[in-house]
């Protein structure tokens, strides 16, 4: 990959329901306003490149750049985030994506804000000459209508998908470009890492998800789980599929049932260890409760859609599964946390099933 040419100079573009408006808010013109543009060129004295842009159709995904332009082609990767009322998070993504090991030529960000109280185009701006950059906008949709938003404006040849609570690592972008570049049907997923080492619930949430890694992904080859914040694929695949299901409001399973879907359609995943994020998602008891909960109602959900896709029904993991998740724990926590370790899990598992009755008594 790293092919893309491009002229130098990057832009931000802010969409906002179906309207499309330039860098400082203002709606761009529609076809039958040419004239006008032509005229704003004579009187501004633009090059004839930027003449030549700003006649081109409306509908193209980025707008005017400073310096030069930017011309409109397919890059190695579109990169999407979904945005919720995270700025100083989404502030640190968009700074590690700017250290990213990776040409900026051949990669795009597309933030789709997802209904935030908090406008968020004031915490993207800063980045706009260093990454070519996207923000859209949408009513509160949930993460998973978001992403799918975000693939339809992507230019890229593959997407990359990643959180506003979640930082890559310099060789994330690269290490799943390797596995793309030599299995270019397949998904790859990377490694998550818990960025907030002295919060307790963070931790411990982290460390079901490294199990459920471990569970799922014995063969790295023939992976079967991966979380949403960090897994990359071809674009026209994930079309091909119908991308992430929208029924799923929350962040909670719908990263599981695309998983699935891929796999049911006869596609592979592979596991990227070299691809790291570090994710910042701190909890208190309250919000870590509520967090398991909410993936217990994602898990009804999942078990529903996949019953139907491949028949059967709910099947509860064999008790070995809640063992050995202890051991697991316990194996990677030292010093004063341990002790918390159990309790904690156990919460997790019991919020689980509450969620789970939950969504099962409001369908029947």
């Amino acid at each position: 990959m790293e092919r893309c040419r491009s002229e130098h100079g990057l832009a931000l573009s802010i969409i906002n329901g179906d309207q499309e408006v330039d860098r400082i808010g203002r709606p761009k013109f529609g076809h039958f306003g040419l004239c006008f543009k032509f005229f704003l060129c004579i009187r501004n004295k633009f090059t004839s490149i930027d003449l030549l842009l700003i006649l081109l159709p409306c509908s193209t995904s980025h707008l005017e750049t400073k310096g030069s332009a930017m011309v409109s082609q397919e890059i190695d990767f579109s990169i999407i985030i979904p945005a919720h009322d995270r700025p100083d998070q989404l502030k640190a993504a968009l700074r590690a994506l700017t250290q990213i090991d990776y040409s900026r030529r051949c990669f795009e960000v597309i933030i789709v804000d997802d209904g935030s109280v908090t406008p968020l185009a004031d915490v993207v701006k800063p980045f706009v000459d260093s990454l070519q950059i996207t923000l859209l906008q949408q009513v509160n949709r949930g993460p998973a209508a978001a992403r799918n938003v975000g693939a339809a404006r992507a230019r890229g040849k593959y997407l990359a998908f990643t959180d506003d609570d979640s930082a890559p690592a310099p060789c994330w972008l690269r290490a799943l470009s390797d596995i793309l570049s030599l299995f270019p049907d397949c998904l790859a997923g990377g490694r998550t890492v818990n960025a907030l080492v002295g919060n307790v619930y963070s931790t411990v949430s982290q460390l079901l998800i490294d199990y459920l890694y471990s569970y799922f992904n014995t063969d790295t080859a023939k992976a079967r789980f991966f979380t949403s914040n960090n897994i990359a694929m071809s674009r026209q695949l994930f079309l091909s599929i119908g991308g992430f299901d929208e029924t799923f409001p929350q962040a909670a399973a719908e990263d599981r049932e695309f998983c699935d879907r891929w796999l049911c359609h006869g596609r592979r995943m592979i596991h990227a260890p070299g691809a790291i994020v570090y994710h910042a998602h701190p909890l208190t008891m309250r919000s870590f409760f509520r967090q398991h909960w909410s993936y217990g109602r994602g898990a009804f959900h999942f078990w529903h859609l996949h019953s139907r896709r491949i028949g059967g029904g709910f099947r509860v993991e064999h008790w070995a599964f809640y063992r050995d998740l202890l051991f697991f724990a316990f194996s990677r926590v030292h010093g004063r946390w341990k002790c918390l370790v159990a309790p904690l899990l156990v919460l997790t598992q019991v919020a689980n099933t509450l969620g789970f009755v939950r969504e099962y008594i409001r369908r029947v």
